[in-house]
């Protein structure tokens, strides 16, 4: 198989496992039960299958998500560094890990992480390390850094039109709450 097919091959298995992954969370409606933990390992499977087949940033990305559902967050850091080495101009991995780490409580070292995801030449959707980096700013105390952040996330997400109105409503949301506590 030549290189193109095998690409070819990885994006549909990726793409499988995506749809595992989405139905796993459809299911598991905020909570974990078998039938979504089945299709959580099958995506596991799926992304695992594409990375044999021809390794590509979006699959370790993915699987590194799917781990972090697991509650394996070491893990799914890994597998975003490893995505990062693949293409360090797909964004998704840096807010990944920016996001992981500050669910680990690892404000400090998540900001150079979320920094990248900014700039990263190919990422969407564009707003999240900039939400990401708002939320850890307002953990932190930071309100005029949390406030210019989730700023520019407003910009962008708009930007983005009615596609992620559910962005636009929480980024409005923690701007009104930032706002309030400087009265």
């Amino acid at each position: 198989m030549d290189a193109t097919t095998q690409k070819i091959r990885a994006v549909e298995l990726w793409r499988a496992g995506y749809n595992h992954h989405t139905r796993a969370f459809a299911l598991a409606g905020g909570k974990c039960d078998q039938e979504a933990v089945d299709e959580l390992n099958a995506a596991v499977s799926l992304y695992t299958q594409s990375i044999d087949t021809f390794p590509t940033a979006e699959a370790y990305t993915f699987r590194g998500w799917a781990y972090q559902s697991f509650g394996r967050t070491d893990d799914a850091i890994e597998e975003c560094k490893r995505a990062i080495q693949v293409d360090p101009e797909f964004g998704n991995p840096y807010n990944d890990i920016g996001a992981y780490l500050i669910a680990k409580g690892e404000l400090d070292e998540a900001i150079e992480w979320l920094e990248k995801a900014k700039r990263a030449p190919n990422y969407e959707p564009r707003h999240y390390p900039f939400m990401n980096l708002g939320r850890l700013y307002a953990q932190k105390g930071l309100v005029m850094k949390a406030i210019a952040e989730f700023e520019e996330a407003l910009k962008l997400a708009e930007r983005a039109g009615a596609g992620d109105a559910t962005a636009t409503a929480s980024i409005t949301s923690q701007l009104r709450s930032l706002r309030a506590m400087l009265n």
